[in-house]
């Protein structure tokens, strides 16, 4: 059987077949998609503080990329509220031409973790920290909107959290009722619309009627071509972002936030996708797929794109099973910015910021959130510093801080996991009542003879442990037999500590056999050179072995 991990599913659908019932539901919901994704790609991209065009171009030069190269039937790739946060701060700091290149650069690191394989390693990200930044990011993104939701006369608005709340403090007596009451409109019409009629999405019923009547009636509220002018109507020639080392070095750090940021949340959004229609997607080709769909939107002059839950969710509910849902959806949105792109710079920017904070509310996560709060305390840790580094400090850092606590957290769940116990407190026990098949019972012991039980993965957590165990056994025996036919897995550490002891009691004249190993730990001893200080005959297969080996030793 060929593998066929790196394929895209659109490939491979037309190699099967795609019925034309299914091609008359796939565009009619790739038409429906991409009517719900204009207001998102603009407001995104607002958010992000670029121009509105950037938002557009990346859902559909991303979009189509994703939906032909892409591992999952149903996909929608374009912006997304998770990278405003990481957007906003680069552009802040380097420039739209800093986002472009770090775009790009993040786009050539997930075709490498592609390639490597690292799809089915993103979907062991703790389920903790990803609430914890997405519940973040979804209060920044609320911050972030409070000035258009309010009209507040504020030229510049501080990237920094607490400064932000302390500016719109200040200008609390200076709210436009008339941009309130149209963003609270939008709120309303976008979460309850779908009461009306679900074939029409609730956002562009919200824009339409907040542009016409601020259009027609002339109301002083701010709009897309107050802001940022015409939105162009064309797409720009693509061209490679010229990088050097030096852009590198400076650039780095949020190239990779963006891949890992992306492919969470894109394999994320499959394996969802996945549970609504009884699919599998291909994490290692969605990955593929999504490097170059980043680095074609920032060849596009676009900012970043990955997989949108919502999105694609909307495609799955209105038909869309295959790629060709995507691929309408980027080409209905090339169509309307063609045709509809002067229009679009009436929106007012209070029903934008109506827009992004219904998303934010949706991202917010807050039932999730309120459950994990009742878990055990490491769990709760975890989801705690995330949400308040990504709120108060930089999601970068809420990612990698995040990462590394979780790591912790995981060896130390593995370390007390990993048990070594003595033969005698092992032959009590079963004696006590516990059930124990023929083959596994124990011999007694010959005097002089020990023997400890090892259960786990013998790993840089848990081998200082299996050592101090080890070391401070009572009364030095002549033979210690090590049985180790639960040890699923050794490490450097391990094998380190593991000769550290047979040197130590070599020099008190107790002998070590090594027990029950299997194939994979045993190799990986060899291949450390255990031989060299351990004699042979003492590494054995089973207990009957070490017993009749020590036995020997004995005589």
């Amino acid at each position: 059987m060929k593998n066929t991990q790196f394929r895209p599913k659109l490939f491979s659908l037309l190699k099967e077949g795609i019925s034309k019932g299914q091609l008359q539901k796939d565009i009619v919901a790739g038409l429906i998609v991409g009517i719900v994704a204009l207001p998102l790609a603009i407001a995104f991209a607002i958010a992000s503080g670029v121009s509105p065009d950037k938002g557009l171009i990346t859902a559909i030069v991303a979009g189509l990329v994703i939906s032909i190269l892409g591992g999952s039937r149903v996909q929608i790739g374009g912006p997304t509220g998770a990278f405003i946060v990481i957007v906003y701060a680069i552009v802040q700091a380097h420039g739209v031409d800093g986002l472009v290149i770090a775009t790009f650069m993040a786009g050539l690191i997930l075709v490498a973790m592609g390639l490597a394989r690292f799809g089915d390693l993103l979907k062991f990200i703790p389920y903790p920290l990803i609430v914890g930044f997405t519940s973040g990011i979804a209060v920044i993104i609320f911050s972030s909107q409070v000035k258009d939701f309010f009209g507040l006369p504020i030229d510049t608005v501080p990237a920094d959290f607490l400064e932000k709340w302390e500016i719109y403090s200040l200008h609390v007596q200076s709210i436009n009722w008339i941009a309130m009451i149209i963003a609270s409109g939008t709120m309303l019409i976008t979460l309850n619309f779908h009461r009306i009629t679900s074939k029409l999405p609730g956002s562009i019923v919200a824009i339409l009627l907040s542009t016409m009547v601020v259009y027609f009636f002339k109301l002083p509220v701010n709009t897309i071509e107050t802001s940022f002018g015409d939105i162009p109507n064309h797409l720009s020639v693509p061209a490679i972002p010229h990088i050097n080392f030096d852009t590198i070095k400076v650039l780095i750090q949020p190239a990779f936030a963006i891949a890992l940021l992306g492919g969470i949340e894109s394999l994320l959004s499959a394996e969802v996708a996945d549970g609504m229609i009884g699919g599998r997607h291909r994490s290692n080709a969605e990955l593929v797929a999504q490097g170059v769909a980043n680095c074609c939107s920032a060849m596009f002059g676009g900012i970043p794109a990955t997989g949108a839950i919502a999105r694609t969710a909307t495609n799955v509910k209105n038909g869309g099973r295959t790629p060709i849902a995507g691929i309408t959806h980027a080409l209905v949105l090339l169509l309307i910015m063609l045709m509809l792109a002067p229009f679009a710079k009436l929106i007012p920017m209070a029903c934008l910021a109506g827009i992004l904070i219904v998303v934010a509310y949706h991202m917010s996560e807050w039932r999730q959130f309120r459950s994990l709060l009742k878990g055990n305390g490491s769990d709760v840790l975890i989801l705690l510093v995330t949400f308040f580094l990504t709120v108060i400090f930089d999601l970068i850092i809420a990612i990698e801080v995040g990462i590394v606590l979780s790591s912790f957290v995981f060896m130390k769940r593995m370390s007390e996991s990993t048990t070594i116990q003595l033969a005698d407190d092992h032959l009590y026990n079963q004696n006590a009542g516990t059930e124990q098949l023929f083959e596994e019972e124990l011999l007694q012991l010959p005097k002089g003879v020990a023997m400890y039980e090892i259960n786990g993965a013998l790993f840089f957590g848990a081998a200082q442990t299996f050592q101090d165990t080890i070391i401070h056994i009572q009364e030095k025996p002549s033979v210690l037999i090590l049985r180790m036919r639960h040890v699923p897995y050794i490490d450097a550490t391990g094998i380190y500590r593991l000769k550290e002891i047979i040197k130590k009691f070599d020099n008190q004249n107790t002998n070590i056999i090594l027990s029950g190993i299997g194939e994979k730990v045993l190799v990986t001893l060899e291949r450390s050179e255990i031989y060299s200080i351990l004699d042979q005959k003492n590494v054995v297969d089973n207990i009957d072995k070490a017993l009749e080996r020590a036995a020997q030793i004995m005589e």
